[in-house]
């Protein structure tokens, strides 16, 4: 059974009935084969909790994987300040580790249940939410008309609707408009996406920007940039991040042909961690040195490629360069964020591939921030173009440093439309006693 197949079936519960319930199990074997779940915390995924409930208001926030992860992170910050509790569920390991390592014990995590009633109506029992809020385009139907009867608001945060989505959704309008006229409110990335969620239903609905430009510049150890940066030792080198299958061959073929005209270092790193040794075989098959993070292997003048292949570590390697391709764009759909990269002064090039990611682009784009690049070679002329130009390599890191500034402000906007929800719940939180705990 695929993994779609069996999600599709076990999310579809609440409209086909108890039968597509016994899928739950090769579902969960399958995605702890894959590297996506942690087998120790299984239970949580049918509902069962591992932790205890604090006394008090309680958010339940929704963050499928690492980019909506990070997204929130500030939103998350700015409830605990607000005396909220906040119970984080997220859907892959990797994501759980961002979790950690961002956050700490500040909030609560668990895996999300499985959006079949008997582990929804568990999950639901014991944390008792005051409000659910999803991170851009989570729409779970058992879970949504669970929260409804409940009288639990769900809201949508820098929500987004890809064109295959919408296109999707657009066919099935009448189950679109039942499920999403269930959500209390709709706060969306643009005025497009705002669009697309009305005509299928949503309301109310208003437009913050991506609070993703709001976030921090991913961490680092200073002194760990400092060692890598000494072992580089002056050498031109350039990132591949974020990539997917068929990337990563690309960026191999981008090393080989500039490497004996510049002495190019190629940072790489996957989108999928747990992919790493099937890429390092087909980077050796080509005849690269690779050194990899986790084995802590030296960067020495031989090397080809650094093999990113850590979780929370995007703030070291984009540190080690100026230049960034950001994947999921050339071999893959979509696009990835590249907003970390202006961030972090790099000069962003990326496959046209990026519907998810679309108005940011744009701007960047038009700021001059960031290049679109059609195939391997585009990108390989790209990369010797600005790392053997400063002027214009500078440029466009200095074009997108401004432009993730006048693109700030979502945060704000999203704090304003929740108010309504979370207001409330900081006053309940400031008047009801500490210390106690509720099941």
């Amino acid at each position: 059974m695929s993994e779609a197949l069996a999600s599709f079936a076990v999310r579809s519960y609440g409209w086909f009935g108890a039968a597509a319930y016994p899928l739950t199990a090769p579902l969960l074997a399958y995605r702890a084969a894959k590297g996506k779940e942690d087998r120790s915390r299984r239970a949580e995924r049918l509902g069962h909790a591992s932790l205890e409930r604090p006394f008090g208001p309680l958010v339940w926030i929704h963050a499928a994987s690492v980019g909506e992860t990070t997204a929130v992170i500030p939103l998350m910050r700015e409830l605990r300040r607000r005396d909220i509790h906040v119970l984080l569920t997220t859907g892959t390991v990797t994501s759980a580790a961002v979790a950690e390592n961002r956050l700490g014990d500040t909030v609560i995590h668990q895996y999300v249940p499985l959006d079949v009633r008997p582990a929804v109506r568990r999950f639901l029992d014991y944390w008792q939410p005051d409000a659910a809020i999803g991170v851009e385009s989570e729409i779970w139907p058992t879970t949504l008309s669970e929260l409804r009867r409940r009288h639990i608001p769900q809201i949508l945060v820098n929500a987004r609707m890809s064109d295959r989505s919408f296109d999707r959704w657009q066919r099935y309008k009448s189950v679109a408009e039942a499920l999403f006229g269930k959500l209390a409110l709709v706060i969306a990335q643009s005025d497009v996406d705002a669009e697309r969620f009305r005509d299928l239903g949503a309301w109310p609905v208003i437009v913050s920007g991506n609070i993703k430009v709001d976030s921090d510049a991913p961490p680092c150890d200073e002194s760990v940039v400092d060692f890598y940066r000494r072992q580089i030792a002056g050498r031109k080198t350039w990132a591949a991040i974020s990539t997917f299958e068929g990337e990563e061959k690309i960026a191999a073929m981008v090393q080989r042909a500039l490497k004996a005209h510049t002495g190019l270092l190629t940072v790489l790193v996957p989108r999928h961690p747990e992919r790493s040794d099937e890429i390092e075989a087909m980077l050796v098959e080509k005849g690269l040195v690779v050194a990899r993070r986790t084995r802590g292997d030296a960067i020495t003048p031989e090397t080809d490629v650094f093999l990113g292949d850590t979780i929370g570590e995007m703030g070291l390697y984009l540190r080690l360069t100026e230049v960034a391709f950001v994947g999921r764009s050339l071999s893959g759909d979509g696009g990835q964020n590249p907003l970390e990269p202006a961030l972090l002064g790099c000069a962003v090039l990326s496959g046209p591939h990026v519907s998810n990611f679309r108005e940011s682009y744009q701007r960047l784009v038009r700021k001059g921030s960031a290049r679109i690049v059609r195939d391997a070679e585009m990108l390989a002329k790209a990369v010797h173009f600005l790392l053997n130009n400063d002027v214009a390599r500078l440029k466009m890191i200095d074009a997108g440093h401004e432009s993730v500034q006048e693109m700030r402000g979502a945060l704000t906007a999203t704090l304003k439309g929740l108010e309504p929800y979370i207001s409330p719940l900081s006053v309940k939180a400031k008047l009801e006693p500490r210390g106690a705990s509720q099941s």
